[in-house]
């Protein structure tokens, strides 16, 4: 039987400092730690970095898509991210910053920031998500669960319309 695909990351603990993680999705890995101040090695990004990252990324791919999909002149894109919040409990709040570059009119600006709302991250991060968790004790399952089957490029290119 063949297993379910999914967007998998393996993660495991690197053994260097306190916090740092490799994550692997099968074709490239990935650090993540703490900043030294935080006790971690500063040698990759925060979780929360990484949160802020996706939304970055998925909202910079999206409209580039949108762009070139409609024939928009675009000189250039930036997105800037933070993260913020109060308390543990409190509701995050992820400031996404878009520069665009290019000479663009009034009604392709507001388009280029409703298809920016529509990348798959800000979706997933507005609707909220399920999380459920289970425990495996055997490393053959453990190993043979995952298949990497991207769906983000699929879901932005629908988001484009």
């Amino acid at each position: 039987m063949e297993p379910a695909k999914t967007d998998a990351i393996v993660l495991h603990a690197t053994g260097k400092g306190r916090f740092q993680v490799e994550a692997q999705n099968g074709t490239s890995t990935i650090l993540v730690d703490e900043p030294v101040a935080s006790g971690g090695t500063g040698l990759g990004p925060s979780p929360y970095d990484l949160l802020a990252t996706a939304l970055g990324a998925c909202t910079l791919m999206t409209i580039r898509l949108y762009v070139e999909r409609k024939g928009i002149h675009l000189e250039d894109t930036k997105v800037r991210v933070s993260h913020s919040r109060d308390a543990l409990h409190g509701k995050d709040n992820f400031k996404r910053e878009i520069l665009l570059q290019g000479a663009l009119t009034d009604e392709q600006r507001t388009r280029i920031l409703l298809i920016a709302d529509r990348c798959p991250v800000h979706m997933t991060m507005t609707r909220g998500s399920d999380v459920s968790t289970s425990v495996i004790t055997n490393q053959a399952v453990f190993d043979g669960q995952a298949v990497p089957d991207c769906q983000h490029a699929g879901d932005m290119s629908e988001a484009c319309g």
